[in-house]
């Protein structure tokens, strides 16, 4: 089974990543660029026999290691 984990700063989180990368859009000319937020992505394939058993898995990846709670959220989506 393939998986992505999407994670994203939490509402009201500051992103200078996503800032910085606004900021030079607009120094090139691209007037248009409301705003520019930075997302991370996993994709992580792995061997269980079941999708529930891999949902699990998954989630105790994303609260032990690869999410930190307190800024970030996370949504897991499946690849087919």
């Amino acid at each position: 089974m393939i998986v992505d984990v999407y994670i994203e700063l939490k509402e009201g989180v500051a992103d200078p990543e996503g800032e910085a990368t606004k900021k030079a859009l607009r120094l090139l000319g691209f007037r248009n660029v409301k705003s520019v937020s930075s997302r991370k992505v996993f994709r992580i394939e792995i061997d269980v026999k079941t999708r529930e058993e891999a949902e699990k898995e998954i989630e105790m990846m994303c609260e032990k290691l690869l999410v930190n709670p307190v800024i970030q959220k996370y949504k897991i989506q499946w690849v087919e």
